[in-house]
């Protein structure tokens, strides 16, 4: 367990924090104009809203609470994210979170900030069974049944009574970013099912329309549903050398996809590539410029990976697990300087970039990319221009 302390804390409150998380789901309207979230169904975290406000959240009187132990399940293949947040009056707050798949807590209790993180690494796709509690002056965070962190939190006026209202949060946070103490991506492609929380039985409210679903299996990978891509700019992709020129890799079966893949593109110009999945006839096509070229890739079930290396004036395609197998070698002419391109403009997953400035685009992908890398690095898609439905790390299964 790795430790950054600058104080202990007083313990009831909090506890009651962060023990406090699971209903389920089943939503009706409370004559607030918001939609009542209840029970122990499945909640997915990464729901589409600001990045750093929770999915779901509620306000409790604390005398109404009896209990300062819950149990829930949690499910992810996501390295980093909020997972639950609770405050009092808006004050003295609790924070779990996940960063490297490692679970962490940070908590506050007026001017005094404790960070703790350790146990085993969460995001490798499984339910968990996490149970969180307090005994005495500890917290308490059970993973699959056995200790995973244990938080001891004494200080001055920690037997004073504790009145006022409690906020839960899953999937965000209600505080200011800037308190925290140990900074991670907020965003957080996963689920929560299963919780039972005290004895409490008022449920979450969320402002969303309807809440998405989580997917009964899952496989690790970025999910594209057709309606919406992943955009970056290409110079945040170094090129160390023209000679190595520049190379990206992609993964899945690519039999199942439809729509496009990829796509480049520099402001004021033509699509300098397009990487095109057709479903029907089980083709992929390659379009550099407006120059369809003679070669189709047939996915048979055997091509599991994809990739392009971008060098000065030419393209080589790769289809099999053997990289010094070149299945395509192309140098149009209409599209030479590629690397010139690259520095200038954007690249985007699953959809067909459009013009102008803004991040509008067409023609989007149906599957899902179980990997993807850049010059030989992970992509993570959180730190991309993407649409709300893009999942990062899981695809349905």
């Amino acid at each position: 367990m790795e430790r950054f302390l600058k104080a202990v804390t007083g313990g009831l409150l909090l506890t009651l924090s962060f023990t406090l998380l699971a209903w389920g789901v089943e939503g009706q309207g409370n004559g607030r104009g918001k939609k009542e979230v209840s029970g122990r169904s499945p909640i997915y975290l990464g729901q589409h809203r600001d990045i750093w406000s929770p999915v779901v959240k509620t306000e409790v009187n604390l005398s109404e609470v009896k209990s300062i132990k819950s149990s829930f399940e949690f499910r992810t293949f996501d390295p980093e994210g909020a997972v639950f947040y609770g405050d009092n009056n808006g004050e003295d707050w609790f924070v779990f979170s996940l960063k490297d798949g490692v679970p962490g807590m940070q908590i506050c209790k007026g001017h005094s900030v404790v960070s703790v993180t350790g146990g085993p690494k969460l995001n490798d796709g499984k339910w968990h069974l996490m149970e969180l509690s307090s005994k005495g002056t500890f917290v308490i965070l059970e993973v699959d049944g056995s200790k995973a962190l244990v938080v001891g939190l004494k200080a001055d006026g920690v037997d004073e009574m504790i009145s006022g209202k409690l906020r839960l949060a899953l999937g965000g946070i209600l505080v200011d970013k800037k308190e925290l103490i140990v900074q991670f991506q907020p965003q957080m492609d996963g689920c929560v099912r299963g919780g039972r929380w005290l004895n409490l039985t008022i449920p979450w409210e969320t402002d969303a329309g309807e809440l998405w679903p989580c997917y009964q299996h899952i496989q690790p990978g970025s999910y594209f549903p057709g309606t919406g891509f992943a955009v970056f700019n290409t110079s945040v992709f170094p090129i160390e050398a023209e000679q190595s020129g520049v190379k990206i890799e992609m993964w899945g079966d690519f039999n199942q996809m439809d729509g496009t893949i990829l796509s480049i593109k520099a402001p004021g110009q033509e699509p300098m590539l397009t990487v095109v999945a057709n479903n029907d006839t089980k083709e992929i096509t390659l379009t550099f410029g407006k120059v369809i070229t003679a070669d189709k890739i047939i996915t048979a079930e055997s091509v599991k990976r994809l990739a392009l290396i971008f060098q000065k004036d030419s393209v080589q395609v790769l289809k099999a697990e053997d990289p010094s197998e070149v299945y395509l070698s192309i140098t149009p002419e209409s599209q030479a300087g590629y690397l010139t391109t690259w520095r200038e403009g954007r690249l985007a997953f699953g959809g067909l970039l459009g013009e102008g400035d803004d991040y509008v685009g067409s023609h989007y992908l149906t599957g899902c990319l179980e990997k993807i890398q850049v010059q030989g690095k992970h992509l993570d898609l959180d730190v991309a221009v993407k649409h709300a439905s893009v999942t990062s790390y899981s695809c349905p299964a």
